[in-house]
């Protein structure tokens, strides 16, 4: 069956790598796949050989290839809310299904004319994922809830062989509550055991951010790594991940660190509790609750064999249910359903 992937975008971040890890495995599992839209070069590197691309960095570019492409195609799977429209428009009079999944937790639209062409558009969806039950419980429609995979590592570094680094991997923005993540590790006091700070990731929250690990007297042992995309790499040698974020769909930086075998301080919200909070006595704090996860993450520094232990739990839960393969049954499952 060919599938037809699109998103309005250039880019390569959380959304177009969902689209590539789940077109690779569609791929494996005997379907055609065509993606349309993603940063062309770093998406047909991480869908792999056999998974065809298209740049498609407009709506415009969405409608032209959907329009061509939709025909004959067994369904076409669109995601974020520009890409439906533009498939919904190019798929007037065209019977193939149209399937989207919902990423973000939050209505549609983001101003009222994208709101009525969204509304507008949704008549013509024929079934929507939601990556999360946080996102299905938050977003209008009936979603059928199918959580992203990563890929399974063999990763098992011990605590005592991983650096002395506790990582933020994430956009500087204000929803990402990054300022929490420096107040818990100044509340921590791992500094002072020869912890540091090391944050990838860039956004409009820079300047503000370097400014407060100032006021907080934690310059010297942070670091602000800037946008990376060697942040597997980064994963394999820290030591702990803060993930603050309160409304995160599901976190795909998250389920990477669980496959990493890194040991997770998150927040006890949105798709968080559904990843590492599957973890009996998993590391989870309130929201904005800093005091709170610099006391988990002051545990688990002064504790190596409880980092281990953890962090095999985290392994097991990202082996057992978040894995590519595991997401394209329950796709496929889906697209039976429309067909």
């Amino acid at each position: 069956m060919r599938i037809v992937h699109a998103v309005r975008s250039d880019a390569f971040a959380g959304v177009e790598s969902h689209i590539a890890r789940l077109s690779r495995a569609q791929l494996e599992s005997g379907n055609d796949v065509l993606v349309v839209g993603g940063d062309p070069t770093r998406m047909a590197l991480a869908a792999g050989p056999g998974v065809r691309t298209l740049p498609a960095s407009t709506v415009h570019g969405v409608l032209a290839a959907v329009r061509r492409w939709a025909k004959g195609s067994g369904v076409v799977h669109a995601h974020m809310t520009a890409a439906e429209i533009a498939c919904a428009t190019a798929m007037l009079g065209v019977s193939t299904p149209l399937v989207v999944t919902r990423h973000f937790a939050r209505a549609r639209g983001s101003n009222p004319v994208s709101t009525v062409a969204a509304n507008a558009a949704g008549r013509r969806v024929d079934a929507q994922i939601a990556i999360s039950h946080y996102v299905a419980d938050t977003v209008a429609g009936r979603s059928v809830v199918i959580h992203p995979g990563v890929d399974s590592t063999t990763s098992t570094t011990p605590a005592e062989g991983r650096d002395r680094v506790v990582l933020v991997a994430q956009r500087l923005e204000p929803e990402k509550d990054t300022d929490v993540a420096l107040r818990a590790f100044a509340t921590s006091g791992v500094a002072a055991q020869g912890w540091r700070l090391e944050i990838a990731g860039d956004g409009s929250e820079r300047h503000r951010l370097t400014a407060l690990a100032d006021d907080l007297g934690i310059t010297d042992s942070t670091r602000f790594l800037g946008h990376r995309r060697d942040v597997p790499d980064l994963m394999e040698r820290a030591g702990v991940l803060l993930a603050p974020c309160r409304i995160e769909g599901l976190g795909l930086t998250v389920l990477e660190a669980m496959a990493a075998a890194l040991p997770v301080v998150a927040v006890g919200a949105g798709g968080h509790l559904e990843t590492v909070g599957a973890v009996a006595g998993a590391a989870l704090h309130p929201p904005g609750d800093a005091r709170r996860a610099g006391e988990l993450l002051a545990a688990l520094a002064g504790d190596p064999g409880r980092r281990d232990t953890y962090a095999a739990a985290l392994q097991a839960v990202q082996r057992d249910l978040f894995t590519p393969a595991h997401q394209a049954r329950e796709t496929a499952a889906v697209y039976g359903e429309v067909l």
